[in-house]
């Protein structure tokens, strides 16, 4: 009876369990199914960005050779989306178009879409950007739109399409129409002109290597003369609206500054670096930098906020310090560490990017969680025992009209007297914003740009930190002697390294040999130096993957600094730490092929500006025992690197030759000013 009753309970209970998790089971069903209408294909990808496009009703699919099968298997068009998470017009794009039900059943019949996070493959990118610019006489952007033939070649590029017609473009229905229409009742012509453009852009990029011409210090000159002639006297900076921080410029002409004390190179720099720290391009509320500004006094940004205009502008605002010895910089350099630290800090790497927009009820709004309301913005700080709340809005430029949407502020300085307690109001300003949701963060951790910014943390004086954060770096994306590309914090790598990975962290390990002097960095730089000349350098170019869809790395600074031109200068340094004239030798080739850039229009190419100028001064081994290195920094010249020896006295060495030896740091530095001039 007792083993009877037991089965029974058992029963019952197993039963009611067996209830439960049916139940459980079928919510979850419904919920999942009320919540998410459609899923497509990015569902299973990494990429925060492709993740967002993952319940669109457009069934995308990520690039790679399934998609393209089925294009060509079915003989249809493709239509390419590039962007990255932090887009505003990628969001707008998507609201408008890629969630609507019209616009996919349009794509999903007659096109194989494919979404592409220009972040995780910028070498693709870089390809359809040219597209872009080759097809419509103009730089492109993001989104980038790109139509091709079903066999993969460009025929169409165009950047955001709207819905309907508007703002003189088509609508993205009858543009998809009218273009299949095109391709269905003369495929003949589509797949000529889409021959056609891959031919130009072959030829153009064998014919830019077979321009050269000889390069001289006029180079220099001539760079300084176009940055002054695009150069905005009023409000500073470079060009009009949109306005962008140009930080490899900047730092070019603080270089050239350093170099040969050039007044107008270091006017410019810092001016530059004033206006952008008071104007709203800069949060002055939690620090770090927007990545440009919409109007051409630097008031209101796009705000979002990227890893690499914050790392680039560290290493502008570090340098400016040093020349200047004005705490103005300093306290940039500090702002932007801090932000950093708090908002995209996470185990020691580094996230990439935060989001222009922040939700407000059921909506998204570009600067929403940024921007101030007078009324709300004063009570908030009376309620916290500011008597001067006036004063406060005052020196921030909070008003009743505002600047932005809705008459709310973006807070900016005109030069007013800082008010007591800066800081402690500063919190309470953030507290009023947190009132609101933080913009998306985008968690992917990429080398390259972890990589710069751990280099500027190094340029800031900021050494012990960016050893840790690149130690971190190494442990988690250089694996098994494998470089990778980029990693989510809780999972596994899986994209193995571009050129611009490879590029970055060489750049940072130097920076880290020199501020430590421990061999290990260098012996990791040379070894990553070579794969990455073994990998990418064909036939004397630079590409900027080594799969099968090759593009060009190219001299201009885009987002940020040139991968390439970069890499040029990892070059110059490991030459003379290693006494390698070949690795001299790649260099003045890669200078030489891109000679008619450098004469032509240095100022679109500023790394590869400050490259050769450093090629042409050359850069100095400063040889001691490491005691004597350590914590030692020739300011007044850029182009040194430091090697530890058994020597008791300072050594400065050019690549072929030793040319002084002295037994005070002070005097070896006035030796090597002396020697370049």
């Amino acid at each position: 009876m007792l083993k009877s009753n037991m089965r029974n309970i058992l029963n019952n209970n197993f039963y009611s369990l067996l209830m439960k998790t049916i139940l459980i089971f079928i919510i979850m069903i419904t919920n999942i199914d009320a919540k998410e209408q459609y899923t497509n294909a990015l569902i299973k990808e990494d990429s925060p960005y492709l993740q967002q496009h993952a319940h669109n009703p457009v069934n995308w699919f990520a690039w790679g050779d399934e998609a393209f099968k089925k294009a060509k298997d079915e003989n249809k068009l493709i239509f390419l989306s590039i962007g990255y998470s932090t887009c505003h017009w990628c969001h707008v794009m998507e609201g408008e178009s890629f969630e609507n039900e019209e616009v996919a059943k349009i794509l999903n019949k007659y096109y194989v879409s494919i979404k592409v996070d220009r972040e995780e493959m910028p070498h693709i990118d870089k390809y359809y950007q040219d597209v872009h610019n080759l097809l419509n006489k103009r730089g492109g952007g993001w989104p980038l739109s790109i139509i091709m033939t079903p066999d993969a070649k460009a025929f169409f590029a165009a950047t955001y399409i709207p819905n309907e017609p508007k703002y003189g473009r088509s609508g993205i229905k009858e543009l998809l129409l009218k273009i299949e229409g095109v391709f269905k009742s003369d495929t003949k012509r589509v797949v000529q002109s889409s021959l056609e453009i891959e031919r130009i852009l072959k030829d153009h990029k064998n014919q830019s290597n077979k321009q050269q011409v000889p390069l001289d210090s006029r180079v220099i000159k001539e760079f300084i003369s176009d940055v002054s002639d695009s150069y905005d006297k009023n409000y500073k900076g470079i060009g009009h609206a949109p306005k962008f921080p140009h930080a490899s410029t900047i730092e070019t002409l603080l270089d050239i500054y350093r170099v040969d004390k050039n007044k107008e190179a270091l006017n410019m720099a810092t001016d530059m670096l004033r206006a952008m720290a008071n104007g709203g391009i800069n949060d002055q509320i939690e620090g770090g930098f927007y990545r440009y500004s919409v109007d051409e006094a630097w008031m209101i940004p796009h705000f979002e906020k990227m890893l690499y205009t914050n790392a680039e502008l560290l290493s502008s605002y570090a340098k400016a310090y040093k020349i200047t010895k004005d705490e103005f910089y300093k306290n940039q350099v500090d702002n932007i560490v801090n932000f950093v630290d708090a908002r995209f800090e996470k185990d020691g790497l580094i996230y990439s990017a935060s989001d222009a927009d922040s939700k407000v009820g059921d909506e998204k709004e570009e600067g929403a969680y940024f921007v101030f309301e007078y009324a709300k913005t004063k009570e908030f700080l009376e309620s916290n025992g500011f008597k001067n709340s006036k004063e406060i809005l005052e020196y921030f430029n909070i008003t009743k009209q505002g600047n932005f949407e809705k008459n709310q502020t973006n807070p900016y300085l005109n030069g007013k007297k800082a008010p007591d307690d800066l800081q402690k109001i500063k919190r309470v300003l953030q507290e009023l914003r947190e009132q609101k949701e933080y913009p998306f963060t985008d968690y992917k951790i990429l080398t390259s740009w972890n990589a710069l910014y751990i280099d500027a943390l190094f340029e800031a004086n900021y050494g012990e930190k960016a050893q840790n954060h690149l130690d971190t770096l190494l442990d988690k994306l250089y694996i098994d002697g494998i470089l990778y590309h980029q990693r989510l914090i809780d999972k596994k790598p899986k994209v193995d390294a571009l050129f611009e990975d490879y590029s970055f962290l060489v750049s940072a390990l130097l920076k880290a040999h020199d501020f430590s002097l421990d061999k290990q960095y260098l012996k990791v730089a040379n070894t990553l130096s070579k794969e990455a000349i073994k990998k990418f350098y064909v036939d004397g170019n630079w590409y900027m993957s080594d799969d099968e869809f090759q593009s060009e790395a190219g001299s201009y600074d885009s987002s940020y600094k040139s991968a390439f031109s970069n890499m040029l200068d990892n070059l110059l340094k490991l030459a003379i730490l290693n006494e390698d004239l070949d690795l001299q030798d790649i260099v003045k080739q890669s200078l030489q092929n891109n000679s008619m850039t450098l004469t032509s229009s240095p100022s679109n190419s500023a790394w590869l500006t400050r490259v050769y100028l450093a090629f042409e001064r050359g850069y100095v081994s400063l040889k001691a025992t490491k005691d004597k290195l350590i914590s030692k920094d020739v300011k007044s010249y850029p182009f040194v690197v430091k090697k530890a020896t058994d020597d008791d006295r300072y050594q400065a060495c050019s690549l072929i030759a030793c040319f002084a030896s002295e037994n005070s740091f002070e005097a070896i530095v006035i030796k090597i000013e002396d020697f370049k001039r």
